[in-house]
């Protein structure tokens, strides 16, 4: 945009919002990717403030976890045909369903709203956002809402071992009711790992 300072600046103030943002099962509570593509170049091209960048993103990232969240439901589709092209044994429709056909409908859903937002302006968003219907936000939120249990299943889940699944539950309640931040849960996290694995390499030596 010819002013990476600026940018910088802008995009700095909006990453604020966005700073200790936590995906609980794979659930954005705010798409700061999106906020940033349209917020930070409308910005620059109108010569706003990094205040008014930040009422513009607002918006926008909540915008942006319908369109994930309807990425994400068609992506299931896909999903349960990559299962049959695997057990058919068919690798090119494997491909298609599991790589091509996610990543075009991804193009499709998530290019235009920053293309169109720039070439029309901020005016577009609020006539966007305004056109939406009640039922499908509600709809979506509802649906967001069931996302985070079914992370955290899937993260027991992958953790799979019975002997390490108390580490799970330690992580999520010291943070639940400790008032430690994630990053805080993480530092204790690790320096377990490195005392457990210090020892059971002692042990086995």
């Amino acid at each position: 945009m010819g002013d990476l300072t600026q940018a910088i600046v802008i995009g700095a103030a909006i990453q604020i919002l966005y700073i200790g943002l936590v995906a609980a099962g794979s659930n954005l509570p705010a798409d700061d990717c999106l906020a940033g593509l349209i917020a930070i170049p409308l910005a620059l091209n109108t010569g706003l403030s990094p205040q008014l960048a930040i009422a513009i993103a607002v918006p926008v990232g909540v915008m942006g976890v319908f369109i994930d969240q309807f990425r994400k439901t068609i992506n299931a589709f896909f999903a349960h045909l990559a299962d049959k092209n695997a057990e058919q044994g068919d690798t090119r429709a494997l491909t298609m369903t599991a790589i091509v056909w996610p990543t075009l409908l991804g193009f499709f859903l998530r290019f235009p709203v920053p293309f169109f937002a720039n070439l029309y302006g901020k005016d577009s968003i609020t006539a966007f956002l305004n056109s939406v219907p009640q039922w499908l936000i509600h709809g979506f939120s509802v649906a967001g809402g069931l996302l985070p249990a079914l992370g955290f299943a899937l993260t027991i889940f992958v953790i799979g071992k019975k002997s390490l699944l108390p580490w799970f539950f330690i992580g999520y309640f010291l943070v639940q009711f400790s008032g430690i931040p994630v990053f805080g849960a993480a530092i204790f996290g690790l320096s377990a790992v490195l005392l457990i694995a210090h020892y059971q390499n002692k042990k086995e030596a």
